[in-house]
């Protein structure tokens, strides 16, 4: 019973100063994966654009809808992970002193042959905005470092991912980098 409870303690012991061993990353909006197998990766960074289109009808006779959509460039991630993986994230942010619920972001992509588009928001013209439509994966957060978070993501449904982190100091962000994941 007495080595149970040792090796159990190792292993817990083991687990949190892996963690805390791995530096947090350099820039503030930057993505660090934690593997399995106790290793580090920076996930890929892209930068986005954003697309607003209207179907015919608002164009015609001032009925229908506008979408504004991100999006990036290319099919899929270069960095892919099992959904049964047990993995974490490092997200740097200006500091942790802010609800990370509040500034960081992991949302789902649809893709396609060339690029990976996200809905933000769709407005009818009778029916009123209906803004923030993106499909947000849950997670948990712990602080990190002096000014980074802790990541583990609650469910891990096969697709494409993308994750950013906003500046509460700063509301007129100029452009939005999207750190990018894929779940086999």
């Amino acid at each position: 019973m007495k080595q149970k409870l040792f090796v159990a303690a190792l292993s817990c012991f083991s687990v949190i100063s892996f963690a805390q061993a791995v530096a947090e990353p350099d820039f503030v909006g930057e993505v660090v994966m934690l593997k399995p197998d106790n290793s580090s990766l920076l996930l890929e960074k892209s930068t986005s654009r954003i697309r607003t289109s209207a179907n015919a009808g608002v164009y015609m006779v001032g009925i229908g809808s506008v979408r504004s959509k991100i999006e990036l460039e290319g099919c899929c991630a270069k960095t892919r992970i099992k959904s049964r993986d047990d993995v974490k994230f490092i997200v740097k942010a200006v500091d942790n002193n802010t609800d990370p619920m509040a500034i960081v972001k992991v949302f789902a992509f649809e893709k396609n042959k060339k690029i990976r588009r996200a809905e933000l928001a769709s407005m009818h013209t009778f029916a009123g905005a209906k803004s923030n439509t993106l499909k947000y994966l849950p997670f948990t957060a712990k602080k990190y470092g002096e000014s980074s978070y802790l990541i583990t993501l609650s469910e891990k449904p096969v697709g494409e991912y993308g994750v950013t982190v906003s500046n509460p100091n700063n509301v007129d962000e100029k452009s939005t980098i999207v750190s990018t994941f894929a779940v086999d």
